[in-house]
């Protein structure tokens, strides 16, 4: 198969981030000082190569791009400050924006201005469209889904997660296809003999168990704010928390949705606070809530050399989830007040239709982090156990 080689490649990276890789002479010191560089996981010096030279294919199909946590020690010692933590940054929104067969991701990446008209015009089409179908205000158990009808909330959120789950799988697919190219992976050696599908289980644990929700070697090895950071504001707990509050909500709400179905409760019924899943809906939002403002302050302080460079689109995801996760709360709290406040229900239409525009840029934002990241986690999973077994 022949290499096709991008000479704009450096020319259209540099839209997405603000990395200086001229600068770099490749002296190899960013992957002598990343505790994550083992074998044939160079970064990012590899990654700095691929772009001088113009390889496009090869750089946003290597599963290392996503293993790199961005603590910026190679940042911190490089003697050129060609910032390369920014370019592993830089490249993962590149990464986005070419997986992304809508062009909405680079759009927001790249051309700010007209990324917030799409933004906002997207938040008043939402907003819109629920106040054009809400009803009375009223006084019972089930007020505010007597205002913006259940099924209408239910039907438009179904219709829009469908859509985003198809954006979202042709990127996560042909991502996956790319890698498997890339390291010679087939469905033979996944799962043709008994060790490939224990090798394959083992990944997929590495993947999904000890790195996305035990985040193992973010608190093991990428561990730049030890020294100087209380454990509360630490950035693996920081992301953690807003993995688990995030998959919590998510859980909850399925639940509240299945438990609606079969009769058990009705949506939007009040329950006490120890009802399991008003409990695990209140404990995941506050976890939510707690990453995500101190993600907020970190960039707004521009704390550490992963916070000091930060697209707008960046900010759109930790604000939409932001906003969604507070009103949501001012909706739990209006909810058992009696009579339910006037200003219960306006906060209620802000939070379905801001939590609609969340779903509706899950892909194209930094939060496309959550399907990529996996998926490389598990073909470094595949890498790393055949150079553990070969030991």
């Amino acid at each position: 198969m022949s290499t096709v080689v991008n000479t704009n490649l450096i020319t259209d990276l540099q839209k997405f981030g603000g990395a200086d890789i001229n600068a770099c002479f490749s002296c190899g010191t960013c992957t002598a000082t990343c505790v994550l560089a083992d074998n044939d996981a160079t970064f990012p010096r590899r990654f700095i190569r691929l772009a001088q030279v113009g390889l496009t294919d090869d750089l946003v199909a290597s599963k290392e791009l996503w293993t790199c946590y961005q603590c910026g020690l190679c940042t911190t010692n490089c003697p050129t400050q060609a910032d390369p933590a920014e370019f592993m940054a830089t490249s993962r929104r590149y990464a986005i924006a070419h997986y992304d067969k809508t062009r909405i991701a680079r759009i927001l990446y790249t051309r700010p201005v007209v990324g917030s008209a799409i933004v906002v015009g997207a938040g008043l089409f939402f907003a819109l469209f629920f106040a054009a179908v809400r009803g009375e205000q009223s006084t019972t158990s089930l007020a505010f889904f007597d205002f913006i009808p259940y099924p209408v909330i239910h039907t438009a959120g179904i219709v829009l997660m469908v859509m985003v789950a198809l954006f979202s799988l042709l990127g996560v697919g042909t991502l996956a296809r790319d890698m498997a190219r890339h390291d010679g992976v087939t469905w033979r050696s996944l799962l043709g003999t008994r060790s490939a599908r224990a090798r394959t289980g083992r990944a997929l644990w590495s993947a999904l168990g000890l790195e996305s929700l035990g985040q193992k070697r973010y608190r093991e090895d990428c561990h730049d704010d030890v020294e100087v950071e209380p454990l509360y504001r630490r950035r693996w707990l920081i992301h953690a928390l807003t993995i688990w509050g995030f998959l919590g909500l998510l859980l909850a709400t399925t639940l509240d949705y299945a438990f609606d179905i079969v009769g058990i409760k009705a949506t939007g019924t009040p329950v006490p606070i120890w009802y399991p899943v008003r409990l695990l809906g209140t404990v995941a939002g506050l976890a939510l809530m707690y990453g995500v403002t101190w993600f907020m302050v970190n960039r707004a302080r521009k704390e550490g050399v992963s916070f000091e460079h930060s697209k707008p689109s960046d900010w759109l995801f930790l604000v939409l989830l932001w906003v969604t996760g507070f009103t949501g709360f001012v909706i739990e709290a209006a909810l058992y007040l009696e009579p339910v406040p006037a200003w219960g229900y306006w906060i209620f239409l802000l939070h379905v239709a801001v939590a609609m525009e969340l779903v509706l840029f899950l892909p194209f934002t930094k939060f496309a982090h959550a399907m990529y990241r996996p998926v490389a986690l598990f073909f470094y999973g595949l890498a790393r156990d055949d150079t553990t077994h070969a030991g």
